[in-house]
């Protein structure tokens, strides 16, 4: 494949600058970046930053159970089945026509041990095994903004039923200042589980742009050193926030339940398109 191919909103583009890449936008949003020649590579910062979570879980290079809620073009499965051969995975992906043009134009190689299920999101949670997944990695918009009913209290308990006991789940998450939704996703997932921690460019901290954040949770305390060490070495340096300072950010934030839930903001206009 040497041009772009479209399916719907969805749009595959080539990367001029590397002979196998390629980049994934669903309704002009930049969703996904694959290097088919080095599915280590991860271009987006916040792909990087769950790629960090990922290599901070369990013994390093190991392999891990992980459950991918959000396919895009597969990026972060690729790379888990890169850098942690024989790791079992599951994406579930409800854009069955997004699925059927990432297996068409980017498929991933037999034997990766990535299963893809067609399903919604939450749906397919809600039936999956209890204490199944090591890793949960939440990366689901329509468009630019997390569905509504992947924001509440019922989701989060979902999420904690399939994970192990020493899981841990990562979201990639979007707002900006007050950052209402932000501090409603942390109140909501303190609510089920003990340990929480937030990943994110300090200029997205201070309310001065619009950007992705990585939610991170887990029953067992999180590396938080290691987190921050790789966060804080990548081109973009990032910050690792949590216990009393992430307490203090979150406020008198509420938990969201089901009949009060809302999608993530509309980003400003430019924040995440492409030229």
């Amino acid at each position: 494949m040497t041009r772009t191919v479209d399916h719907g909103t969805a749009k595959l583009m080539p990367d001029v600058d590397r002979r196998r890449a390629w980049l994934l936008t669903v309704d002009g949003a930049p969703q996904s970046y694959v290097d088919l020649d080095a599915p280590e590579h991860l271009e987006f910062e916040y792909a990087r930053r769950l790629g960090h979570v990922l290599d901070c879980a369990g013994e390093p290079g190991k392999p891990l159970d992980v459950l991918h809620l959000g396919g895009g073009a597969l990026t972060l499965p690729r790379y888990a089945a890169a850098t942690r051969p024989g790791s079992r995975q599951d994406v579930v992906e409800a854009d069955r026509g997004l699925l059927a043009l990432v297996a068409e134009h980017l498929p991933v190689p037999d034997g990766a041990g990535i299963t893809v299920h067609g399903a919604d999101a939450r749906t397919w949670l809600e039936s999956a095994d209890a204490d199944s997944a090591d890793v949960l990695v939440a990366d689901v918009f329509g468009g630019s903004r997390v569905p509504a009913h992947l924001t509440t209290v019922a989701y989060a308990e979902a999420a904690e039923r399939v994970l192990r006991p020493t899981g841990v789940y990562a979201a990639n998450l979007a707002d900006g200042t007050p950052f209402a939704f932000l501090r409603s996703q942390l109140a909501t997932f303190s609510t089920v589980f003990e340990h929480l921690a937030l990943i994110a460019e300090p200029a997205v901290l201070r309310g001065r742009r619009f950007g992705n954040t990585i939610l991170v949770a887990s029953h067992e305390e999180l590396d938080i050193a290691a987190l921050a060490r790789r966060a804080a070495a990548d081109a973009f340096p990032a910050r690792v926030e949590h216990g009393a300072q992430l307490r203090r950010f979150t406020g008198s934030a509420k938990p969201v339940r089901d009949e009060e839930a809302v999608p993530s903001p509309v980003p400003p206009g430019g924040s995440f398109g492409i030229g």
